[in-house]
């Protein structure tokens, strides 16, 4: 980890694939019971004075994130394995290296193939709100897409 004397850290090497030097994999909201199979680790955050954080997740095979939404926006982007994502109503297939422009207050949710792992960069605001979880009717409104009904999983 490379860091100048007056600020943050300036470079993260790969320690190994996809696990960059200073920064914890973490089981994501591991007490919660809202997603399967999912680790995180902050490469960047508000210390390098962008206003934004840099998060790297890994979705194991047949896992998911939590079904969610609130008020800032994600910028995806995948580059390791396979998977898809609900994007406000939109079932979209994941390609490495595609952009997904996950909209504030857009219902998203993140699955990886059931036979291989999906790792994807994610940029947000520093400072953001929590997410809201949906309720009985924001599941029974998602539901009437019978594409979104096979996809998510809460």
């Amino acid at each position: 980890m490379t860091s100048t004397s007056a600020g943050p850290v300036t470079h993260r090497r790969q320690s190994r694939p996809f696990v960059w030097e200073g920064g914890a994999v973490l089981a994501y909201k591991e007490a919660d019971g809202t997603f399967r199979s999912v680790t995180r680790q902050v490469l960047t955050g508000a210390e390098h004075g962008q206003g934004t954080c840099l998060r790297y997740f890994e979705v194991g095979p047949g896992g998911y994130t939590t079904l969610e939404r609130h008020e800032h926006t994600h910028v995806v982007i995948p580059i390791r394995g396979r998977g898809s994502a609900l994007v406000v109503d939109r079932i979209v297939r994941l390609a490495l290296h595609d952009v997904v422009f996950v909209p504030g207050w857009g219902w998203h949710q993140f699955r990886a193939a059931d036979d291989e792992l999906l790792g994807f960069l994610c940029a947000v605001r520093a400072d953001r709100d929590r997410p809201v979880l949906p309720g009985g009717e924001d599941l029974a409104a998602l539901r009437r897409d019978p594409r979104v009904a096979a996809f998510i999983r809460v």
